[in-house]
């Protein structure tokens, strides 16, 4: 049978551009993530306590330390757009691969429309503070993401290099809060009593609770895979770029948890839309208020442009290698960009971003990452029986193998209970519609792939076949 929506040998000849650079892939996986820094893992903190977030934040930053080596080693090997798609389609199959392309898909768009609620809220707010109450967001979540598309639309190079301009001055926001706090700049002081008082209001089930928020520290970090075809030396920028990615957030994190906690009452923490911006507000310094202002907007604005160069990769990938309509896998003959899967995928976050809450588009975000997470323990496992060391090149060997793995399937598992516990019925929804996606793929979808074309990597016979 014939695909009709194939498109045109002209357009499949041509090729993403290998431009970029570590500095540019730490900004994507960075850029990505940082605005977790910033909104959503505070309600880790509102489902068990302080002292349950800061538990979380550490348990959430084993768990991507785990991600970020298990990917560093793939990727590194498999330099395709696509990331953890192309990795399944080339060690497990091609169902795998589908629902891994779905999960990318799912959970960057669901960012960046949690991304565009928060630009809104923050604006918001700030209105409110002047004294213009109703501020209308819709017109600022519809522009925040249809900026951020022409300018992926325009070139990966730009699109990259804004975010590694924007990223760092949101991290460096962190770093002089916390500076500013320790040496007396904040007419708040740092109270830390409710860790005595209240240690774990709700319980040690409080801490299983707080691990589904725990996550919104560093989802996404596996974002740097999908820059694997357009990156200068796969083997040298993808690991370097994902390693020093992922210790920054770490220190992120860290920090963040501990200025929000020390100047925020906790049950105002676990509830708030924007918590180091009302961290900034306490101190009472303008200065703070106004650095962390721009660094929120900045934030959410690297996030959004990282998710939406993220999910028009793989969306492109599956295009390409026809397990979505070949229409999707055209690059635009000027950019060299995947301009039709990036202008596809726009309505879709729009449709979130404008009508659902944070709290389920986060929930929704998480949950098809969660996905992605533990496919990564069974791939990396199954990568090193059929490919041993020796066998194939690879750009960087992690260590310590299969502990990484393991730990990775046990948290991963371990934070399935705690999202049941608050979200179980969106958690059997995206199952379910996971289940129906591999279903259409299996009966329908199948029969147009060129199964010959999609295994592209030179390597030999994997042991065993």
């Amino acid at each position: 049978m014939v695909d009709q929506t194939a498109a045109p040998e002209t357009g499949e000849r041509l090729s993403l551009l290998r431009v970029l650079g570590p500095g540019h892939v730490w900004a994507l996986g960075v850029g990505i993530v940082l605005v977790g820094e910033y909104m959503g893992w505070n309600f880790s903190v509102g489902k068990g306590g302080m002292i349950a977030g800061l538990v979380a934040c550490w348990v959430a930053g084993v768990l991507y330390t785990c991600v970020a080596m298990i990917d560093s080693e793939v990727t590194s090997t498999v330099a395709s757009a696509g990331g953890q798609y192309a990795q399944a389609k080339h060690i497990i199959g091609p169902l795998m691969a589908f629902n891994v392309g779905l999960f990318l898909v799912m959970a960057y768009t669901m960012l960046e429309s949690a991304n565009a609620i928060t630009v809104g809220f923050l604006l918001d707010a700030v209105a409110n503070m002047s004294g213009h109450q109703g501020l209308d967001q819709r017109p600022f979540i519809i522009l925040a993401i249809m900026f951020l598309a022409w300018l992926n639309y325009r070139g990966v190079l730009a699109t990259l290099t804004f975010n590694f301009v924007i990223t760092a001055i949101a991290f460096v926001a962190i770093i002089v809060l916390f500076l500013a706090v320790q040496f007396g700049v904040s007419a708040t002081p740092l109270d830390y009593s409710a860790i005595t008082e209240e240690p774990l209001p709700y319980g040690w089930v409080g801490i299983l609770a707080a691990l589904h928020f725990g996550l919104w520290y560093y989802l996404g970090i596996e974002g740097t895979c999908q820059a694997a075809e357009e990156v200068r030396s796969p083997a040298r920028s993808l690991p370097l770029g994902t390693m020093c990615g992922i210790m920054t957030l770490l220190i992120a994190a860290t920090l963040t948890w501990y200025v929000c906690s020390g100047l925020l009452p906790w049950e105002y923490l676990g509830q708030a839309g924007t918590p180091l911006f009302d961290a900034a507000r306490v101190t009472g310094s303008f200065g703070l208020m106004v650095l962390l202002f721009i660094g929120t907007i900045f934030s959410t604005l690297a996030s959004a442009n990282g998710c939406i160069n993220d999910s028009s990769r793989a969306w492109f990938s599956m295009g390409r290698d026809r397990y979505l309509p070949a229409w999707f896998g055209a690059v635009h003959p000027r950019y060299r960009t995947p301009y039709r899967a990036i202008v596809f995928l726009v309505p879709i976050a729009l449709i979130f971003a404008l009508g659902a809450p944070l709290d389920q588009v986060v929930t929704f975000s998480i949950l098809s990452g969660l996905l992605g997470y533990t496919f990564m323990s069974f791939n990396m496992i199954i990568f090193r029986r059929k490919w041993p060391l020796g066998s194939i090149q690879r750009g960087y060997v992690h260590p310590f193998h299969p502990i990484p793995a393991v730990v990775l399937l046990v948290l991963c598992s371990t934070t399935y209970v705690a999202v049941f516990l608050g979200y179980g019925t969106q958690l059997i929804a995206m199952l379910l519609f996971y289940i129906v996606a591999s279903l259409w793929f299996h009966f329908w979808r199948y029969r147009f792939v060129k199964r010959g074309d999609q295994f592209t990597m030179p390597w030999p016979r994997p042991r065993g076949y």
